[in-house]
């Protein structure tokens, strides 16, 4: 039972929670906070720096000829998003530490992995789904700041955006992916190359980042702060966000009458929102003793996502295979 239970769970969403637990019981103090600190920012420029080696111009401009399937995507992640997630943090019962991250949830880019898993998975247009969500994620460099420093500010949120914070961003995030893009006919292979060594990378910055944050959050009395309700209410607004941008999708699939491959991507790129992406932008756009509330939300829309995305992934499959099969002549 027990296994069955965490199967359901991918294997970077425990080591989360077992990081969160961590940081829960020794939190990072003191000095040893700053080394935490410094180390995780560190680790976050060259992930960025690898994700821009990373990045194809190939794929860049072959993207560029599906615009209509790309800007829809960008629609849904960019604006229908966050006008939802205004809605939600507009409830009476949403109090407002609750909202800045449920709000920050909404303004970030799709997910790049799972996004073209769940479009192989589901035969959709893969090649699609890859420039699409890299589109995504590059682009959210810039527009999720933009964002944050807009729409937070207007709902008298914390985080919006100093000279600092700007500065902060350039630094530690756009340059180095650029640099990373720049040196790509020199490095790039060698990185493709290296899947394991960008994923310890790209999972071992999140957990730093995490733990820092969550412990600077437990010292100024995170648990006190947010009870179980709280939890269970972050979890019922995750599920009810999903399903209404899941729906959203496939009724702009049919307004655009896009083909099933290219519906398909619309509906997991639009979808997702990026852990990868969001844990080290929420290091630099918040205070650190924020940053742990601000990442409840995110992390547990992320779970529901890659549940609810996988069960729909694999129905989308089973119909294709059943659609072959009825077309295969008899013999």
């Amino acid at each position: 039972m027990i296994r069955r239970f965490l199967s359901i769970f991918e294997p970077f969403i425990l080591m989360l929670l077992g990081t969160v637990v961590l940081a829960s019981l020794l939190p990072a103090r003191g000095q040893a906070a700053t080394i935490v600190g410094y180390v995780a920012d560190v680790a976050i420029f060259l992930l960025f720096f690898l994700h821009g080696a990373k990045l194809s111009r190939a794929a860049i401009w072959d993207g560029l000829r599906n615009w209509p399937l790309h800007l829809a995507v960008l629609g849904v992640t960019f604006v229908a998003f966050p006008a939802l997630g205004l809605g939600l943090t507009a409830l009476p019962f949403v109090d407002a530490r609750m909202a800045t991250g449920v709000l920050f949830l909404t303004l970030l880019p799709s997910t790049v992995q799972s996004s073209i898993a769940f479009t192989a998975i589901a035969r959709g247009n893969v090649a699609a789904a890859v420039c699409s969500a890299s589109f995504s994620n590059l682009l959210g460099i810039l527009i999720t700041p933009a964002l944050v420093a807009l729409l937070m500010r207007n709902a008298g949120n914390a985080g919006a955006m100093s000279i600092e914070s700007v500065e902060t961003i350039i630094v530690q995030l756009l340059v180095p992916f650029v640099a990373g893009h720049v040196l790509r006919p020199w490095i790039g292979a060698w990185v493709t190359r290296r899947k394991a060594m960008l994923t310890i990378v790209d999972r071992g910055s999140i957990l730093l980042v995490v733990y820092g944050a969550f412990g600077a959050a437990v010292v100024e009395g995170l648990w006190s702060r947010v009870s179980l309700g709280d939890l269970l209410l972050i979890g019922l607004l995750s599920c009810a966000l999903l399903a209404i941008v899941l729906a959203l999708t496939l009724t702009i699939a049919r307004l655009m009458r896009l083909p099933r491959e290219d519906a398909i991507v619309l509906l997991f790129c639009g979808s997702k929102k990026s852990l990868a992406s969001g844990v080290p932008m929420a290091g630099v756009l918040f205070p650190a003793a924020q940053v742990g509330v601000i990442l409840l939300p995110l992390m547990l829309f992320h779970q529901i996502q890659l549940i609810a995305c996988a069960v729909i992934a694999r129905r989308y499959a089973d119909r294709a295979d059943a659609r072959v099969e009825a077309m295969a002549p008899v013999a």
